[in-house]
This record gives C-alpha cells, structure tokens and sequence, in this order.
C-alpha cells in the first residue's frame, strides 16, 4: 500500500469512527473533569454517549466536580448505563458502539484491562473494543507511574490500545485550566476522527 492509499484509508476509517455511538467511562482516577468535559463537549457535537461511572469514578466525580453521573447524564442528554450491569449495550459485541474512552483511567482498571478481567462494565466495554477492534482510549492520570503501571500499560498498548496520559501541552500557551484540558479532549477526539475547533494545531510557523 503506498503512503496516499495508507492516508486514504485512515481518512475513511476515521469517517467511519465518528458516526455511531462512543462509550465513556469514568474511573476512579482523579481528574474526573477530563472525563466530565468530555461528555460534554461530545453531547454538543450530537454524539450519542453512553456514559458509564464506576463506584471510586462516582465519589471523584462528586468530590472534584461537585456533580453525580446522573446531573451529568440529564445535563448533557447522555445515555447512564449501570456499571454493574456488566449486560448493558455497551458491553456487547453485536451492539454499533464505536469507541470506548476511559477517562479518567486508573491503576487498577489498567491492571485489570492488561489480565483480562472484566468486573464491571468499564472493564467489560474495554475488553469487547479489544475483540471487536474497535477503539479504545485510556487516560491515565498518575504521577509518578509505578513500574506495574507503565509495564501494563506497554501491553495494552501492544494490543492496539491508545494511551493518552492527561499530560497537556504547553506550547500554545494555555490561559485557563479548561484549555489544560481540552488540549487532552482534542488528542481524544483527533484519535477517534472527530474534527473540532478545541485548542490551535502546530504549524511548524510558531517557532
């Protein structure tokens, strides 16, 4: 395949992406508000978002955004699915889900994605996208990273899995702590073909 064909096939691929429904899970991690901002700006855009919160991702969720999955889900017109309801549509196969975005993603559901255990359903929805090939994105947010986290994050990674860390940039000279982090939503959404006006692209001009 040469370099045009390859970019054609992304391009189409990337159509693709962006049409059906995208699930997003919520974790225990801190930095709820990347997971929150997401929900929202994906609503806006008229994405269908099934919006999954776990136990730990339910008290972040209240204690750094002062909200509950439900305030979120009525206020963005989201779709809340049970986390342990692990037979919910975002967990199955057959179901026209097309990406699976944890955010924030924790230590522990890493862990449990890199052995394959599917508890509840973040886990659940992740490991289908694994099968089925879909997307998966997980957001980390950790400092510093202990060596378990980094080597299982190596494996998802090896099994196609992207990993965006909610690490911003800094070279288009943030103002607020909102453009900290939409420069992560805007990674998220360049991964699963979503054109947005979040944040400037570098042009190779700036410097």
């Amino acid at each position: 395949m040469n370099i045009g064909t390859e970019q054609e096939a992304k391009r189409k691929a990337n159509q693709w992406l962006c049409m059906g429904e995208v699930v997003v899970g919520i974790s225990g991690a801190s930095g709820a508000v990347y997971g929150k901002r997401l929900v929202e700006v994906l609503s806006e855009m008229g994405k269908t978002v099934r919006l999954v919160v776990t136990d730990s991702g339910r008290l972040t969720l209240k204690h750094e955004c002062d909200t509950t999955p439900e305030e979120l889900a009525q206020a963005t017109g989201s779709l809340l699915e049970d986390a342990k309801n692990v037979g919910a549509k975002s967990a199955s196969g057959s179901a026209k889900i097309d990406a699976v975005i944890i955010c924030p993603c924790s230590g522990t559901t890493i862990g449990k994605l890199a052995a394959g255990i599917s508890d509840n359903l973040v886990t659940r929805s992740a490991i289908v996208a694994m099968k089925e090939r879909r997307k998966l994105i997980i957001v980390p947010r950790e400092a510093p990273y202990a060596t378990v986290h980094l080597e299982n994050m190596a494996k998802l990674s090896a099994w196609d899995t992207v990993i965006i860390p909610a690490s911003p940039g800094f070279y288009n000279h943030p103002q607020s702590i909102d453009d900290l982090i939409d420069f992560i939503l805007a990674r998220i959404l360049d991964q699963i073909g979503i054109e947005h006006q979040l944040g400037k692209r570098w042009t190779g001009d700036e410097i």
